[in-house]
């Protein structure tokens, strides 16, 4: 009873249209309203300042600015011009270009929408002028921004290692190997697809203009280095990072490229601060959620149900699959870590599952969600940058989602790939 007024209430709300952070704070109400046995609902925002109060958090701000910061300084011309020069050549040599920009933007941005919206504005036009079909081009570019979140920094994998107490760090370094599969993947779909159509080849760049492209984009190549560099090193933590990729931005636009202006700063501080916002509302309204269910202790009586069916490890990796790939077909992404990562934790430790490992399957699973409807957050940006129906875009993602779900399957199954990099660090630290 108690769980199904949490959840089914929650989820009511969410049917009937509320945004999910009232549809998390009114469940919590029902709740204690019912079976809060004379708890006061001021813990309510008590819980919910508890919830925020995290100092990793610290760093969502900073690579927010920073991503804003290096779109604002002409980072994504550079990256397209340096990617065409790169692979340009090949037959549907644009869709690589989206999949190589994307790559590179992963190690500053940490957002799929965020890149997604770069790389489309530039190279969906593009496309469509050169003769690729406007739903395919919507497809690829909302395919590759899935590896944003992926490759670090990432402000999913924050989220996750905030709630599910693990390495920030040993997080991010997991997924590198995952990230650049998943760019390898999509290259190779995007080749038979490109090839089956016929789309147009571009002339090879000469030696010359491929160190052109290169110089011009040297500072942005630069800036992966440097926050991913500082993080393994351990000269930085993951907030200092962050702080570091803002002053990194700042130098670069304000001293080298001189695209960055003082007056375009109040709305780059203004998208931040609402892009922020939007996140640490979510977060606090699930530290309320997760108090309860740990009060409660949901989780023991998951860990009581599942085990009584199996115990192997690659089953319960297998549901976990299943149930994240619908959380993200139906939730946003941070608010389904939020809600759920608390109550399936005690599973994973007592079946002894690396959390970072499945921190790593969690994030790639709800990033994978953002390509289904009917949530489908880049479907529907990609779509409208194309100016295409939905419809023609899911059609088009079909191939490229099935290399990215092989991805995930290859990454859930053979943990010693995702945690290689991890280990070999921890070895050397």
């Amino acid at each position: 009873m108690t769980l199904l007024a949490l959840f089914g209430s929650f989820f009511l709300f969410l049917v009937i249209g509320m945004p999910v952070v009232f549809s998390m704070g009114l469940s919590t109400v029902v709740f204690l309203v019912l079976f809060g046995q004379g708890l006061p609902l001021t813990v309510i925002p008590h819980q919910m300042v508890a919830g925020v109060d995290n100092f990793p958090l610290l760093a969502i701000p900073f690579f927010f600015l920073a991503g804003e910061l290096m779109n604002a300084v002409g980072i994504t011309r550079r990256l397209v011009a340096f990617a065409t020069a790169m692979v340009g050549h090949i037959r549907g040599g644009l869709a690589y270009v989206v999949i190589v920009t994307n790559v590179i933007m992963a190690g500053f941005s940490g957002t799929a929408l965020a890149d997604a919206s770069a790389t489309g504005s530039v190279l969906i036009p593009a496309m469509k002028r050169q003769g690729y079909h406007a739903d395919f081009s919507a497809a690829i570019t909302a395919a590759a921004a899935t590896i944003g979140p992926i490759i670090p920094p990432s402000i999913p994998m924050i989220i996750y290692a905030v709630v599910a107490e693990v390495s920030v760090g040993s997080l991010f370094l997991a997924g590198v190997i995952p990230g650049l599969l998943m760019g390898v993947y999509l290259f190779a779909v995007t080749y038979v697809i490109s090839r089956r159509r016929g789309y147009p080849v571009q002339a090879r760049s000469t030696w010359r203009e491929l160190v052109t492209a290169t110089r011009r984009a040297s500072w942005a190549l630069m800036a992966p280095v440097i926050i991913l560099g500082g993080i393994i090193s351990g000269v930085v933590t993951p907030t200092e990072a962050g702080v570091l990729a803002v002053i990194y931005s700042l130098v670069v636009g304000f001293g080298i490229h001189r695209e960055l202006k003082v007056r375009d700063l109040p709305g780059i501080f203004c998208r931040t601060a609402v892009g922020t916002a939007v996140i640490m509302i979510i977060v606090g309204a699930s530290g309320v959620m997760g108090w309860l269910v740990a009060n409660i202790r949901i989780g023991e009586a998951i860990v009581s149900g599942v085990t009584a069916l199996t115990q192997s490890p690659w089953m319960i990796l297998l549901l976990m699959n299943v149930f994240f790939l619908i959380v993200g077909c139906l939730m946003d992404p941070l608010a389904g870590m939020l809600i759920f990562i608390p109550v399936i934790m005690p599973l994973i430790r007592h079946v002894h599952i690396d959390p970072v490992h499945f921190g790593l399957v969690v994030v790639l699973n709800l990033m994978i969600g953002l390509l289904t409807p009917p949530v489908g957050y880049l479907l529907f940006m990609s779509a409208e940058m194309a100016e295409v129906s939905i419809d023609a875009v899911v059609r088009e993602v079909t191939p490229l989602l099935i290399a990215l779900i092989l991805v995930l399957l290859i990454s859930t199954y053979w943990p010693g790939m995702v945690m290689l990099i991890p280990n070999l660090f921890r070895g050397l630290q």
